[in-house]
């Protein structure tokens, strides 16, 4: 017996040594998990619109809260959640297979120094643990763009959803051996491993913060004081596509974004359809140009109206059967005109315009669920759409789609994908550019400059329907709109001013959009003294020379 005790000593001490060893360090290893930060979102100079910051996650363990009535009193002010939910989240509880919860989380994102403040309380069983937050410095700047974050810090509205995989680091691991009870402390030449975080990637945005400050000011104040509701302004460089600034009316406090409805937290440039009315009628006159329908020297006989399916289509400034110029019927926002040119053009190649201006396709520029619009192929147009389609209506589109037509014009024809990421800053600092943004053609040079210098005459002729989108001292090109809003298919009371435009007009460099859905008015007295406010501040914040010779002499009747 002895003799037999003796060879098994032997064996477990000799042979199975490593794996017995082995066995003992899984006994003494502790894991640490090690937080990757989350990347920030940046406007274009590198100025923080969104970051994240250190911060604690506060928690109960269950079986050891002693009064979780009474612990809930003391925590609740500190961490801003309501006694009723803490003591719920405090109670005991079973989990499956019958085992005691002992974790609950209290709150998440909590600032350092509440955390403390939590811990001087000294309640049994409330810990704290690392965690982060996201730190807003500009409230509600660019909100509607950037989004929200849950509290796991996963991305679930705006920037913060659509690159959410860009932003989020991947955490590490710091293994150690520790002893048990009083020496539960690292064991100096132990095992030891690290698996380091990586931090998330951020994101440098094409917004100007100053730039986007001031549209949301002009675009609030503009659409409330008319009583309306919705609205929606973008700057758009012509010559990159990158999109200077980009507001939605309303607007929420994205550190407090609970408090809004989701509706209130819409990006109103990509989600806000609409029918655009005469600022559509951009497409019809550039294709005219482009196919020799007409030439800036054509001159015809417009009646006050036109009739198609037996529906009329009048002008707000009648001709009277005299003899119009090209620059007149857009300074006047001619119905009948642009029909005519629609009736010469034909169904196929409307529509083919439509088509290679951006229109009934979302451009793709960043931000999640960008609604592409909708326009209607030649077998689907009724006895009417040969009147209400060229003048902009049975055609759903979004302020950023016609911002990109006016781009389009003003960049001698060349459409450029409109964008919002300027490049990514990866989690060791290096920059990485995104993917060149796509480009056509859609119009020729000399064609573009042709549709230019007749929507110059919308803000030149006296009585023009955007003479109140002037600007002192740069010649400014454009047009008015008056649409609607489209919800579910249907039309919604009320109308969708609009102005789009750009100067300095004979050699642009930027382009304005503002889409205002109010009780009712016209595109050049709701829309287009907001436009002035945002183009004059553009040209000045960018130091753009003013024009040095005066705008072209248009005769609307020759």
């Amino acid at each position: 017996m002895f003799a037999c005790i003796g060879i098994r000593l032997v064996t477990l001490q000799v042979l199975p040594t490593p794996a017995y060893a082995d066995g003992g360090i899984q006994d003494r290893l502790r894991s640490v998990t090690l937080f990757a930060s989350r990347g920030g979102i940046y406007d274009r100079s590198g100025v923080p619109l969104t970051h994240s910051v250190e911060a604690r996650h506060v928690y109960a363990d269950p079986e050891m809260v002693e009064n979780a009535a009474d612990a809930a009193a003391k925590l609740s002010p500190l961490l801003g959640v309501a006694r009723s939910d803490l003591e719920k989240r405090m109670a005991k509880r079973k989990l499956a297979g019958g085992i005691p919860s002992t974790f609950s989380w209290l709150a998440r994102g909590v600032p350092i120094e509440k955390a403390q403040q939590v811990m001087a309380l000294n309640i049994a069983g409330i810990g704290i643990g690392r965690d982060e937050r996201r730190e807003i410095p500009g409230a509600d700047l660019a909100a509607n763009l950037i989004g929200i974050t849950g509290e796991d810090m996963t991305g679930l509205e705006g920037l913060e959803a659509r690159y959410d995989d860009v932003l989020r680091g991947t955490n590490g691991k710091h293994r150690f051996e520790a002893g048990n009870g009083e020496l539960d402390i690292p064991i100096s030449g132990g095992y030891d491993e690290v698996v380091p975080a990586k931090p998330g990637s951020s994101l440098t945005l094409t917004i100007d913060r100053d730039l986007q400050y001031e549209f949301q000011r002009s675009l609030s104040e503009n659409v409330l004081a008319r009583k309306g509701t919705v609205g929606a302004a973008i700057a758009i460089d012509i010559k990159t596509g990158e999109v200077l600034a980009q507001a939605s009316q309303p607007t929420y406090n994205a550190a407090d974004w609970e408090k809004y409805s989701a509706v209130d937290r819409e990006d109103a440039a990509t989600s806000f359809i609409v029918d655009p009315g005469s600022v559509h009628k951009a497409i019809i006159f550039g294709a005219g140009l482009e196919e020799g329908v007409i030439t800036p020297k054509t001159v015809w006989k417009i009646p006050n109206t036109i009739y198609k399916a037996g529906e009329p289509y009048s002008d707000t400034h009648p001709a009277g059967n005299k003899k119009m110029s090209m620059a007149g019927a857009l300074a006047y926002s001619s119905n009948v005109t642009t029909i005519k040119v629609a009736d010469k053009l034909g169904a196929q190649r409307v529509y083919d315009y439509q088509l290679k201006f951006g229109l009934g396709k979302a451009t793709g520029e960043g931000m999640p669920g960008e609604a592409p619009g909708h326009v209607l192929p030649p077998d689907e147009w009724n006895g009417t759409s040969p009147g209400s389609i060229p003048i902009g209506h049975s055609v759903d589109v979004t302020p950023l789609q016609m911002a990109a037509v006016y781009a389009t014009i003003a960049n001698d024809g060349k459409w450029v994908q409109p964008h919002l990421i300027k490049d990514t800053v990866t989690g060791d600092g290096r920059h990485v550019a995104p993917p060149a943004p796509e480009t056509r053609q859609v119009i020729s040079p000399q064609h573009a400059a042709e549709l230019r210098y007749l929507m110059e005459a919308v803000t030149t002729i006296p009585d023009a329907t955007g003479v109140s989108g002037r600007i002192k001292g740069y010649r400014v090109a454009g047009k008015t709109g008056t649409g609607k809003r489209v919800v579910d298919g249907e039309y919604a009371p009320g109308d969708v001013a609009s102005f789009i435009g750009m100067a300095p007009a004979e050699a642009p460099r930027y382009v304005v959009a503002v889409f205002a859905y109010t009780p009712g008015g016209g595109g050049g007295d709701v829309a287009g003294p907001a436009f002035r406010e945002m183009m004059q501040y553009t040209l000045q914040h960018y130091r753009v020379p003013p024009s040095t010779k005066s705008a072209p002499k248009y005769t609307a009747f020759p």
